[in-house]
């Protein structure tokens, strides 16, 4: 039992000196004087302002993407001790003394470090030499573009990242699948897989291109796997489950997640509340949460609220009225009733008020005990500030004609008598007993003479109506559009009998506590809905460009500009790698074709190993460039030179694919094989020394003359930065 205390414990470790290596010159080419500048440097701006949200617990909605990457850069603040105390407000502007330079920027830096020794252990893993491996990382590591985006504080170096930890861990998963399936690096690998995607997705929206290649390249590993005779069913029923847990569960769940913690930290009202629901903002620490706070929960006859139109576009707001009246004529000449204005307002005001008015009853207060109000009961809404009741009659409404017109009912002794009974249909009840209750309850106005709903039309009414919005009555509605619907927002127990005593009414002393009643997943999909369809205004920017203009490296981006030296940072990308690697790309895809067409005419160019390998290598590295940037020519947002990287790194992994195979396959003697490799050393040699040429505008760190200036502007549409 005691045996192994007799003998010494030895641990061995295998130790790539090569990965070793790659690393530390990664590290230096990323961390080298990585506080200059102290300065926000170009997208900084955008991104610190939410990383003092998080430092200051403040919730904000941001429709880049998921939030895992912003909390990655807040990590960095949070470990420096940054407390959020920083005006982002231009590009440019120094950093104050309080503000952790280094520790922000540290995440992104050691992201694009390691990206550098990972595209060496990709192209072995595809078992390509060792050459062609090095060559991968070198090219990573000398990429003045990706050297440039990494050293700030940005997300697309941890896309990049996880990016390719996710097809490195699947291809060491795949390679371990042959020797030793369901064993601890096999299950490793995969689970590692899995997490990976789900943290590229995490990072950006763009992950989810990297996410559909690895499952593509899975499901296809998973068909042939099927086909294995070898197998049992027991077999491969446990190795597809396995796949299904690690790519497809564990990916939702990492994601979910991700907002579980972002709404945990955020959970203070911020300057973004106002686009999330009532019972959103009522979840939040301060804002809503602090008006609402002691509020009733059940809306009883005599109630007086305010009423939020749940769609909230193109602006929240709330059913609103005032003394001035529609005019009598409109500019297209229609008539209208002449009655008193109803509008959608975005601002919150005394007029938003409104009292729920019993039918049955002449009081505007609540009874003792409370009546409360239940889906289907017929009300009455009086405007609290002219007690004039809410109505609707066959008149058009002033910008939808095909609608109703709404409005107070004001009596001028003709013909049109008021319309004013309103059925109460509350849409999210559990029960046709339910009863109204504050934020919570979804509902709409149907009236009751002519079965119009009172809507949201979203149009500005012209300078009589003071630019609010138009609200209407659909005569012909169907279905439950957000535009429809309504929820009491603010609320208290009318108590005055006199005009006078109700407008000067405080909030009630009952208290309810709403925010419990909003679940994680709730606050979750409608925070996951709005970032998907919130639409924030795309103005053409100086530096924008299209994904024609990267291929050919025809743009860049001026990130920083001394402010008394001409010493700047550019975002642009080494030409003689953008060139080869499109230039590699291309040549795939012709070798690619040429071979099926011959291997279809039963001419096998390729053994069948390395045919296989070459499937696989361009399946991940040309299909990984194919996702990551097609996509762009069907977006509409606008569109810069950094969205182009990750599909960059692909093809920078391809190339020297390609290179190998055209030396170890097309050359056929000796002397051609020398010659190509003098010439592949020449070409390298020629990118290392344009990244040296480039290297002042990558750092930023010496000054140039305009001369210097002039002749690092290699085409006529890089906008070079020149003092005069």
């Amino acid at each position: 039992m005691l045996e192994f205390l007799k003998r010494p414990m030895v641990v061995t470790a295998d130790i790539n000196l090569h990965v070793v290596a790659l690393t530390g010159v990664g590290l230096l080419s990323r961390l080298w004087h990585l506080t200059y500048p102290r300065a926000v440097v170009f997208d900084e701006l955008y991104y610190g302002q939410y990383i003092s949200f998080y430092m200051k617990r403040i919730f904000f909605v941001d429709d880049s993407g998921p939030p895992f990457g912003h909390m990655l850069l807040a990590l960095g603040g949070y470990l420096g001790g940054f407390d959020g105390n920083f005006l982002w407000n231009r590009i440019g502007a120094e950093y104050t003394s309080n503000v952790p330079v280094w520790s922000l920027r540290l995440l992104p830096a050691l992201a694009g470090a390691l990206s550098v020794p990972m595209a060496y252990q990709i192209v072995s893993e595809l078992q390509y030499s060792h050459c062609a491996a090095m060559g991968a990382a070198l090219l990573v590591l000398i990429e003045n573009a990706l050297i440039t985006q990494s050293r700030l504080m940005l997300l697309e170096s941890p896309l990049i990242f996880f990016n390719l930890l996710a097809v490195l861990s699947y291809l060491k998963f795949f390679n371990s699948q042959k020797h030793s399936p369901f064993s601890l690096p096999w299950w490793f690998w995969l689970t590692l897989t899995g997490v990976a995607c789900a943290c590229a997705v995490g990072v950006k929206y763009m992950g989810v291109f990297t996410y559909l290649l690895v499952l593509g390249v899975a499901a296809v590993h998973a068909w042939q796997l099927i086909g294995d005779q070898t197998l049992s069913n027991v077999c491969v029923f446990c190795h597809l489950l396995s796949r299904a847990v690690a790519l497809l569960v564990i990916p939702v769940v990492m994601y979910l997640l991700f907002f579980y913690v972002h709404l945990t930290l955020l959970y203070r009202s911020g300057p973004h509340d106002q686009i999330m629901s009532s019972p959103f903002q009522a979840s939040l620490e301060g804002g809503l949460a602090r008006i609402t706070q002691g509020q009733p929960l059940e809306v009883a006859f005599g109630s007086q609220v305010t009423l939020r139109n749940v769609f909230g576009k193109p602006l929240p707001c709330w059913l609103h009225s005032h003394q001035n009246a529609y005019p009598m004529i409109y500019e297209n000449g229609r008539g209208s009733s002449h009655q008193q204005q109803v509008t959608c307002y975005p601002f919150k005001d005394v007029n938003n008020w409104w009292i729920v008015k019993d039918p049955g009853r002449h009081e505007l207060v609540v009874s003792n005990p409370p009546k409360p109000v239940r889906h289907g009961d017929v009300v009455q809404l009086v405007h609290g500030m002219t007690t004039r009741f809410l109505n609707t009659h066959d008149v058009a409404a002033p910008l939808s004609p095909h609608a109703q017109e709404i409005s107070c009912y004001v009596d001028y002794n003709i013909s049109m008598p008021a319309q004013n009974l309103w059925r109460l249909d509350i849409v999210n009840r559990e029960s046709d007993r339910d009863s109204w209750k504050t934020i919570l309850s979804e509902v709409r106005f149907v009236h009751v003479n002519t079965s119009a709903v009172l809507k949201l039309s979203g149009a500005h009414l012209p300078d009589w109506g003071f630019r609010q919005l138009e609200v209407v009555g659909e005569r012909l509605a169907r279905g439950h559009h957000e535009s429809m619907l309504w929820n009491v927002e603010e609320h208290r127990y009318g108590k005055g009998q006199e005009q006078r005593e109700r407008e000067l009414e405080l909030h009630a002393p009952t208290r309810a506590d709403i925010s419990r009643n909003l679940s994680f997943m709730a606050r979750f999909s409608e925070l996951q809905w709005r970032m998907l369809t919130l639409r924030t205004e795309d103005t053409e920017h100086k530096y924008s460009s299209t994904p024609l203009d990267w291929l050919t490296l025809d743009t860049n981006i001026a990130y920083w500009l001394h402010p008394r030296t001409s010493a700047q940072i550019h975002l642009v990308g080494n030409v003689v790698i953008w060139t080869s690697a499109s230039l590699a790309t291309a040549a795939y895809v012709l070798l690619f074709l040429w071979y099926l067409l011959r291997r279809r005419r039963r001419a096998c160019d390729l053994p069948e190993d390395a045919w296989l390998r070459w499937l696989l290598a361009g399946g991940l590295c040309a299909g990984g460039w194919a996702l990551n940037f097609l996509p762009f020519f069907l977006t509409e947002k606008t569109l810069f030179l950094y969205h182009y990287l990750p599909a960059l790194t692909f093809q920078v992994l391809l190339l020297p694919i390609v290179l190998q195979h055209v030396g170890d396959h097309l050359c056929r003697s000796q002397l051609q094989r020398s010659l190509f490799s003098a010439l592949v050393v020449a070409w390298y040699s020629s990118a290392c020394r344009t990244s040296y040429t480039l290297r002042p505008l990558t750092y930023g760190d010496r000054s140039l003359s305009p001369g210097d200036l002039q002749a690092l502007r290699w085409r006529e549409s890089w906008d070079i930065l020149i003092r005069k």
